[in-house]
């Protein structure tokens, strides 16, 4: 029985590496970014992946590239008209990020996404995992890409129990196989996704059974539990993004040229609104075009609003 440690000799680590990747080349999940070698395509893919299921990503990602296929295309683009094509994603801001990463990109890097880990995590919305994501998938970057799957399998696998990201990630990146961390990143996930699952994963019949410190130690069924990537989930209907999200929709369906009142705006939210949501819907306006989601006039003394051109 081995376990991973940081002493872990290089012939167990040639061996997970061997029995994830056989495994990986027959389950893996057939997903329309897969295999995707323009960085923008896949650029695209991780900021539409965050905080997002894969089901719902798969149905929209070929769309959105319909409609902008360079970075050029997507720079050029006003801000509605990529406000209505992310229509159905949810977390609005991220089509604003991807927005101004494109125009960044095209004003600075003359069009090419840059391979500079530094000058990726200046791009807006870019994240830790979504960085080394890129940097493994569009650039070949031997890192790990530490999404909540991968850290659930690398935790369960080599540890049993909670460590800290410091040593997570050590462990994770001497697991990459050199010249391949977009096939291993991806094999992870999709063996955290579906072989070694949050709950009940399927450890009777799991390539990695005796290597597993979790399964050693009879903890794979209550296994700890991993930093998670994504916020914190809140109670969603009636939340602050809850409604976020419902005027966005509603901005959606306008025309670009008109705009609407904020008081028609919030007896469209709420049937029987109080004084004290006309201060909520005024703040929470200013809120969403801070955040670039919304154009916010004064006509006449009356609070106005649309979606920003």
């Amino acid at each position: 029985m081995s376990q991973i440690d940081d002493a872990l000799p290089l012939s167990a680590l040639s061996e997970i590496q061997s029995r994830v990747l056989d495994w990986y080349a027959v389950n893996r999940r057939k997903l329309p970014w897969r295999g995707a070698n323009d960085p923008y395509a896949i650029l695209v893919s991780e900021v539409m992946l965050q905080q997002t299921g894969v089901e719902r990503v798969a149905a929209m990602y070929e769309h959105f590239l319909d409609a902008f296929p360079t970075f050029e295309a997507l720079a050029a683009a006003e801000r509605w008209q990529v406000l209505r094509a992310w229509a159905g994603l949810g977390y609005n801001r991220r089509a604003v990020h991807l927005h101004q990463s494109a125009r960044i990109v095209v004003r600075d890097h003359g069009g090419k996404l840059p391979s500079d880990p530094t000058l990726l995590r200046r791009l807006p919305g870019l994240g830790p995992y979504t960085v080394a994501a890129i940097l493994s998938f569009a650039f070949q970057y031997d890192v790990p890409a530490l999404d909540t799957n991968v850290r659930r399998v690398i935790e369960r696998l080599a540890f049993g129990r909670p460590v800290s990201d410091a040593t997570l990630k050590a462990t994770a990146t001497r697991l990459v196989p050199a010249g391949r961390s977009a096939d291993w990143n991806q094999a992870l996930m999709d063996f955290g996704a579906t072989h070694c699952t949050a709950t009940n994963p399927r450890c009777p019949s799991c390539p990695l059974a005796d290597l597993c410190a979790a399964l050693e130690s009879d903890r794979a069924r209550a296994a700890p539990t991993a930093k998670k990537v994504a916020e914190r989930p809140e109670p969603y209907r009636g939340s602050r993004r809850f409604y976020r999200g419902q005027i966005v929709a509603r901005l959606r369906d306008l025309s670009p040229e008109i705009s609407i009142s904020a008081d028609d705006l919030l007896r469209s939210l709420k049937a029987d609104p109080t004084p004290a949501d006309v201060h909520w819907i005024e703040e929470l306006l200013n809120e969403l075009a801070a955040d670039g989601l919304a154009q916010v006039t004064r006509v006449n003394g009356e609070l106005r609003v649309s979606l920003p051109r």
